[in-house]
C-alpha cells in the first residue's frame, strides 16, 4: 500500500494541482490529504458529471486537473466524456475507485464492479489499474493525455492507496 501523501506527491510532480470529485470511502485518505495541502485545490461536486465539468474548466483555464470518483459515477460522466472531453480534446485525469472489484463489496457495487473495465474500453478511455509501483501507471496515463489530448483513467482498487 502506498500512502495518500505519496500518491498525491506523484500527481503533484506530474503537474496535477486541481481536483474535483464526489466522495467515496476508498478515497477518504486521499481527500483528507488534498484538503490539507495548500498547494492543491479541491472543489467538491454534487454529481460526477459536475466534477468533470469543473475539472474540464480548470484545464481550459490552464491547469492540469483530475476528478476523484467511484466507478458507479462513471455512468454519470459518459455523455460529457464522449461528447465533450474526447471530441474537443480536453484531457482530465479520472481517478476512479473500483467498488465491487472481484465481487467483493456491498450488493449495489457488484454489477458496476464487474463492468467497470469493459465500460472504459467501450467508450475508448485509456485506463490503468493502479498497482505498485504506481509511478509507472501514472506516467503512462499522463503520456496518453499529453500525446492524444484525451482523458485517461487510473482505476484504484481498495487497499492500494491509504493512510
Amino acid at each position: 500500500m502506498i500512502s495518500a501523501q505519496d500518491f498525491l506527491a506523484v500527481l503533484k510532480e506530474k503537474g496535477f494541482h486541481f481536483f474535483s470529485g464526489v466522495p467515496c470511502s476508498l478515497l477518504t485518505a486521499v481527500l483528507r490529504e488534498v484538503e490539507r495541502d495548500p498547494r492543491l485545490t479541491y472543489i467538491p461536486a454534487v454529481r460526477e458529471n459536475v466534477a468533470l465539468g469543473i475539472a474540464s474548466g480548470a484545464y481550459l483555464g490552464g491547469r492540469r486537473s483530475g476528478i476523484l470518483i467511484q466507478n458507479s459515477g462513471l455512468g454519470n460522466v459518459i455523455n460529457a466524456l464522449t461528447s465533450f472531453n474526447m471530441i474537443y480534446k480536453v484531457p482530465v485525469l479520472l481517478i476512479v475507485t473500483w467498488r465491487g472489484y472481484q465481487g467483493k463489496d456491498a450488493p449495489e457495487h457488484l454489477i458496476m464492479g464487474k463492468k467497470t473495465l469493459a465500460l472504459l474500453r467501450e467508450i475508448e478511455v485509456p485506463f490503468f489499474v493502479l498497482d505498485a509501483p504506481i509511478e509507472e501507471h501514472i506516467d503512462k496515463a499522463v503520456q496518453v493525455m499529453d500525446r492524444e489530448r484525451i482523458p485517461a483513467c487510473l482505476v484504484l482498487r481498495s487497499g492500494v492507496v491509504g493512510d
